[in-house]
């Protein structure tokens, strides 16, 4: 087996999705990238049964190696580590505030200076395409331009960081982002962050997580 170590943590993260309620049953899926392709977790497969043994390596044209096979939805994550450099990890779910926000196609706006880390003044909501196929990727791909999360469509969120740790973090975070977001529209009309104070809080989470590296 390849990158033992990366393949338990990948199950290990898997499963800290199911007890944080990022995702229920066996839905979702995680990858995380290696030297010539990336490990991600396999097809239909129940979290709390998978092993490290079933951790499914495939390379970056698609083609997989094993018995299992991978992620019915490998194409964006694929996709994901060719055009994305920073991306180390991917995480894909289906958590209930972002579900129902993306069920409406709705994007969180700049509603708290929070939303800035996902990577600008917005969490965009991509446009629906059927799971697995190639047209919900390039979809994706799109909403995640200057960003590391979004939301798709009747579907679910999807993020992007450097590695495991950090991708489960801003999914954690952009749950908890659409919570409060929901929260606020059943109180009142959220107001909203303009672009410059925006920018200005990017500027501020920039050299703190230089500071943390």
């Amino acid at each position: 087996m390849e990158n033992p170590e990366l393949c338990q943590q990948l199950v290990d993260t898997t499963r800290a999705t199911i007890k944080s309620g990022l995702n229920q049953g066996a839905s979702g899926n995680l990858s995380v990238r290696v030297n010539d392709g990336f490990l991600i977790t396999p097809s239909g497969l129940p979290h709390e049964k998978m092993s490290a043994e079933d951790i499914v390596f495939m390379n970056l044209e698609g083609k997989h190696e094993g018995n299992l096979k991978p992620s019915s939805e490998w194409r964006f994550h694929r996709d994901i580590y060719l055009h994305r450099k920073d991306a180390g990890a991917v995480l894909h779910a289906h958590p209930t505030a972002c579900t129902t926000l993306a069920c409406l196609h709705q994007e969180i706006p700049a509603f708290h200076y929070m939303v800035a880390l996902a990577g600008g003044n917005n969490i965009r909501c991509a446009p629906y395409a059927v799971f697995g196929s190639q047209a919900l990727s390039d979809h994706a791909i799109k909403a995640l331009e200057n960003r590391k999360a979004c939301l798709l469509a009747n579907h679910g969120m999807l993020c992007l960081d450097k590695n495991l740790e950090k991708v489960f973090a801003l999914a954690t975070e952009v749950e908890n982002l659409a919570q409060i977001y929901m929260q606020v529209l059943q109180t009142g009309d959220p107001i909203i962050l303009n672009d410059e104070e925006m920018n200005l809080v990017q500027e501020k989470f920039t050299d703190y997580q230089k500071q943390n590296q």
